[in-house]
């Protein structure tokens, strides 16, 4: 991944997940094309491809689902599909991807059609764990900006019966040009510019007033023997272009989370904010009135390093081949009590990702569950994180990041 593709992000929006419904998923998938602007040729190409994957998951599929979306970037739209099941799997992908292996009664056009077909497609099977498949169609001819694949990619779902989401994930890039200084990036005073803390150099903790008045910077957290983090206090943005990823969680589900949902993303992307902490104000004071969240937000750099602040129960992790290090956050609900706000500074190794998800997945996932997709579209990868975690009694949401290299 290059710095560019480091930057590159894309906006997700009209999500709508089909599940034993092949009919209507091809009428939203032709519905979803004329509304982008795809054409007709390339609007039937997008219905064709749909078919065959709604086809499959509906003759061999276990809990197979279709999710349909736009996506956009700052020039131009398109259709994004994600083909979800839980077996039987394939056991040779390169076979299945060659042309007349179509499987039994889909259309007959193949897997290796709908490769063709889309402008970006990618494919992850384990026999009897079972399939995820990630196909793009933008207009022709395509933009050069929908090429290659964005750092950060999510993915929502509903709990049963609700057809609205109080789950939400976001990212946007900070350039640093021109940003104003948030209020908490303007609390954090000289330390901002490189003076001395020196019970950050010493381990102690300055004497503070009772927590429910404390500001919400300032506070250290020694290391302990985990080696988790201490608390970085007035953390401040590195050079460069950064990519900041929020992950919320609405309180409950149904229309009032996500009410709360989409007031914390409009108060993210539209905020100014260079910071986690900072950003994490904003989006404080956007949900007062509403319900509250959990929410999640980091920033990452090219060179690795990785600011992350959270408040409530979102689970955030470092993941590579090897390992998985899980992120601190606090207790509280934004939009109605933080108590203190604290910054942990870490590093993002160069083939590692960030994966944040709501309570709708158990946490009980493994660095092994995923070393075999690091490789993969962040889209893909939140995808099969959800297959593997994800459950029904609530409202699900995960986003991955990956390491600029």
């Amino acid at each position: 991944m290059t710095a560019m593709d480091f930057a590159r992000l894309m906006d997700c929006e009209d999500v709508a997940w089909f599940r034993d419904q092949p009919e209507a998923a091809r009428g939203a998938a032709a519905a979803l094309g004329r509304r982008v602007g795809l054409g007709e040729q390339r609007s039937s190409q997008l219905v064709l491809a749909v078919a065959e994957l709604a086809g499959n998951i509906a003759k061999h599929a276990v809990d197979g689902s279709l999710l349909l979306r736009v996506v956009r970037n700052e020039v131009t739209a398109g259709v994004e599909v994600l083909a979800v099941d839980g077996g039987p799997g394939i056991a040779d992908v390169p076979a299945a991807l060659q042309d007349g292996m179509s499987t039994a009664g889909t259309l007959g056009i193949g897997l290796g059609a709908v490769q063709r077909l889309a402008d970006s497609f990618h494919i992850h099977s384990q026999p009897g764990l079972g399939t995820v498949q990630l196909a793009r169609f933008w207009p022709r001819p395509a933009h050069p900006s929908a090429a290659g694949e964005p750092a950060v990619g999510g993915i929502t779902r509903p709990i049963g019966g609700e057809q609205v989401c109080g789950d939400a994930w976001a990212a946007r890039t900070d350039s640093g040009e021109g940003s104003p200084v948030s209020h908490a990036e303007k609390a954090a005073g000289p330390l901002a510019s490189g003076a001395v803390d020196w019970s950050a150099l010493t381990g102690t903790r300055p004497s503070s007033p009772h927590p429910r008045t404390a500001p919400s910077r300032g506070t250290f957290a020694r290391p302990g023997r985990s080696g988790r983090p201490a608390a970085v206090r007035a953390a401040v943005a590195g050079p460069g272009t950064g990519v900041l990823v929020m992950s919320c969680d609405g309180l409950g589900h149904g229309p009032m989370a996500a009410v709360a949902a989409q007031a914390a993303l409009h108060a993210f992307k539209t905020g100014t904010a260079r910071t986690p902490e900072g950003a994490m104000e904003e989006v404080h004071r956007a949900l007062r009135g509403t319900r509250g969240a959990a929410v999640a937000i980091a920033r990452l750099e090219p060179d690795g390093r990785l600011l992350f602040c959270g408040v409530g129960n979102i689970t955030a992790a470092l993941v590579t081949s090897t390992s998985r290090s899980t992120l601190l956050s606090h207790p509280g609900i934004t939009g109605h009590q933080m108590h203190q706000l604290r910054t942990y500074e870490h590093h993002l190794p160069r083939h590692g990702i960030l994966v944040m998800h709501s309570d709708g997945l158990s946490e009980r996932w493994t660095r092994g569950d995923l070393a075999g997709l690091l490789h993969h579209p962040p889209a893909l990868i939140a995808a099969a994180l959800m297959r593997q975690a994800g459950t029904r009694r609530d409202d699900a949401s995960a986003v991955i990041a990956k390491a600029a290299r």
